[in-house]
């Protein structure tokens, strides 16, 4: 095996290979990564772990053929801190030997034929616009759960159903969902998967602004498998249990008070506020006709008192959120103006976006739109119940 090629190209395939590797695995050989070069320049560098693989493919000068197995993460390192000079990697006894200018590198090789098959992600599901799917990933990931001992809540939800294509997360304390338009290959393709929260999250962040993600699953839940590709990158996952909670239910209600505010103050008041608050300390929200007031204290220490023009529609509401819990919610939101959508001090309230104006067909200084659809993101969060 023999190629030359360039170090950014080189650097960027074997950090995307490499993103699965283990830190503990429970074989040495787990701890390899694969590469693989044909006669016609393709290279292949892989990493699995059982659970997850990661594949990058790129174009190279071959000068042979063939396939080896090295340590995965120092390769990462090494190829890392190359200068910005060609690259050429050949194997050569039992090394596989890494130049670059005046820099050389022996990887001790390790036996290739003991490496596991990688897996083969089913059939082809559909595609949708790779910057789309990552942005829709960033807004619901933050909701998903952190406890082991639970789970599907550390996974995201995917639901297709035709062209519609759903997204959720949950912690039990808040779900955030987006909802999206996608290609799929049979326009009657149905299906409902958990997938490891952030495995997806960190495929979704890597795929190559402007490429086209096309997503390979099984329909009707009839296989364990999830395939994500994009620009010459492609992951495999395991999914999880698929029995998930109707979050679709629990999105829609009947709100008494709506209240809509500018998007971006609304969030640097909440982290004003959130200066004096300690671990669970909540922010607690007056909402009145034209303005909320933001408050938070912590203590006899310090306080917070800081009041933002709104406007709403029902009853007035005194609520409370924990500020990161509020925060989150909020970074989903790409809209000027933000919606809050409460039934009361003690049941969830409900975050959208409000979709922007044409110029020129701006709501007055001081007024929000009264447009009453959203963006497809939905972010519904418990309240803090208030002691006084």
């Amino acid at each position: 095996m023999e190629f030359r090629v360039d170090r950014q190209k080189l650097a960027e395939a074997v950090a995307w290979a490499a993103r699965t590797l283990p830190a503990r695995p429970a074989l040495p050989v787990l701890a390899g990564m694969l590469i693989e070069v044909t006669d016609r320049g393709g290279l292949t560098l892989a990493g699995f772990d059982y659970e997850v693989s990661a594949r990058s493919e790129i174009e190279v000068e071959a000068a042979s053929p063939g396939r080896a197995l090295v340590p995965g993460r120092l390769l990462a390192e090494i190829v890392r801190n190359l200068p910005a000079e060609p690259v050429d990697v050949l194997t050569k006894g039992a090394e596989v030997v890494v130049r670059c200018g005046p820099a050389e590198f022996g990887l001790l090789t390790m036996p290739v034929e003991d490496y596991p098959t990688l897996p083969v992600p089913p059939a082809r599901a559909g595609t949708i616009p790779g910057d789309l799917f990552a942005a829709a990933v960033a807004q619901v990931v933050p909701a998903a759960g952190r406890d082991d001992t639970l789970p599907m809540l550390t996974g995201v939800r995917l639901d297709f159903e035709g062209d519609t294509m759903w997204l959720a997360c949950t912690d039990r304390y808040r779900i955030a969902a987006r909802e999206l338009t996608w290609s799929p290959s049979d326009p009657g393709f149905t299906a409902g998967v958990v997938v490891p929260a952030r495995t997806l999250a960190d495929t979704a962040k890597a795929i190559r602004p402007g490429a086209e993600v096309a997503i390979d699953l099984a329909g009707s839940g009839g296989d364990t498998l999830i395939g994500v590709s994009g620009g010459g990158r492609s992951m495999t996952s395991r999914l999880l249990d698929d029995q998930y909670i109707n979050y679709k239910a629990r999105l829609t209600g009947t709100w008494s008070s709506i209240a809509e505010i500018r998007t971006a103050p609304f969030i640097e008041a909440i982290k004003r506020a959130a200066l004096v608050t300690e671990r669970g300390t909540p922010i607690r929200l007056a909402f009145t006709a034209d303005e909320v007031r933001v408050r938070a204290a912590s203590g006899d220490a310090a306080r917070a008192n800081e009041s933002l023009p709104v406007q709403l529609t029902g009853d007035d509401v005194d609520i409370a959120f924990s500020p990161q819990y509020l925060l989150d919610g909020l970074a989903g939101i790409d809209t000027q103006y933000a919606r809050l959508e409460c039934a009361g001090t003690t049941k969830a309230a409900l975050l959208t976006g409000i979709p922007d104006r044409e110029e020129g067909d701006e709501a007055p200084e001081g007024e929000a739109p009264d447009d009453k659809s959203d963006t497809g993101y939905r972010y519904l969060v418990m309240p803090v119940r208030l002691t006084s």
